[in-house]
């Protein structure tokens, strides 16, 4: 098959063991992200399997109508930036493993941690004080005996909880009812109420899927409540939050932010307030941005590839196209 990779910006997957997998198919890698539209229709018009990125680009139905030739979606876990039902009227399967193979993604979980160390110590500061000749530039904070608050009971939280745990810190935990339920019988302290749980968190930590339940769930209300010096640390993603409230809350200078994923990706404007305010530490989210982490992600990726070409297709989720 002609097989298509989209926003392969640093030509990482050539390198790895799983490439292999996509051997005697007729593999294009673009190491760029295309956001026009009709470009991208002729970039691809050829392609009769699709890789994906996560949500680096939206499928739409716009899409899908310039490409005729396309037949499969390969990727890993959710799937907000595809227009399923539009797959379906036009014949393309959508293949994606919702669930990892026994394990969060450490990657993401680490990077959770150093953005929380970065933004207590005010490393970014620091470093440029230091390169800029001016030795320290302030006074940072100690992570142990603060309060750490769990937005989402995942994998990926349970893993920030035990490095946390780790550094002293005491773990609170808000979730959807039964995930609530789900932490309270494994004898974690869950915030009496979600008021509570922004209001004594030192930290507040995002760990939730984007789902139609969980998008701009995060209120302007809910970041009002965090104490004034508090930190909000987002490496699932921006969509979580209400549009706008992170930038207005910012603004006032109350609270900190640490910041993985934004609403416009790739984020190329320098003027961005979430880039240019000093309580902001950002980075081009690099969660799950590693090799070994590309290793996992793309292996079942292109071992649906191999399903679909095999005539036994694999991780369908709209199956009806096949049948």
């Amino acid at each position: 098959m002609k097989v298509h990779i989209l926003d392969d910006w640093f030509d990482t997957l050539r390198g790895l063991p799983c490439f292999a997998k996509l051997a005697g198919h007729e593999v294009t890698v673009w190491t760029d992200h295309e956001a026009d539209r009709e470009a991208l229709a002729a970039r691809l018009a050829e392609a009769e399997a699709l890789v994906l990125f996560r949500e680096r680009t939206a499928i739409d139905r716009a899409l899908l109508a310039r490409l005729p030739k396309l037949r499969l979606i390969s990727q890993r876990s959710a799937y907000p930036h595809i227009d399923v039902p539009a797959c379906t009227e036009h014949g393309v399967l959508l293949c994606s493993k919702m669930k990892g193979g026994g394990g969060p993604n450490y990657a993401a979980a680490e990077l959770t941690l150093t953005l929380m160390l970065a933004s207590a110590r005010d490393l970014p500061a620091q470093s440029a004080s230091l390169r800029a000749g001016a030795w320290q530039s302030g006074v940072g904070r100690t992570l142990r005996g603060r309060k750490l608050g769990l937005l989402g009971y995942g994998r990926i939280a349970q893993a920030v909880a035990g490095y946390a745990t780790a550094l002293g810190m005491e773990v609170q935990w808000w979730a959807s009812e039964a995930s609530r339920a789900r932490a309270e019988a494994d004898g974690a302290q869950v915030a009496p109420s979600r008021h509570a749980f922004f209001a004594t968190s030192d930290v507040v930590s995002l760990h939730q899927r984007l789902t139609p339940a969980t998008r701009a769930g995060v209120t302007a209300e809910d970041l009002a409540a965090m104490s004034p010096g508090s930190l909000l640390v987002n490496t699932a993603r921006a969509g979580l939050i209400a549009p706008g409230a992170l930038e207005a809350e910012i603004a006032r200078g109350r609270i900190r932010a640490a910041l993985d994923v934004f609403d416009t990706e790739p984020l190329t404007d320098p003027a961005h307030p979430l880039l240019t305010h000093p309580n902001v530490i950002a980075t081009p989210h690099i969660g799950f941005v590693t090799e070994d982490e590309y290793e996992i992600q793309f292996s079942d990726i292109f071992d649906q590839v191999a399903a679909f070409a095999e005539g036994a297709p694999i991780h369908m989720i709209n199956p009806e196209v096949w049948g």
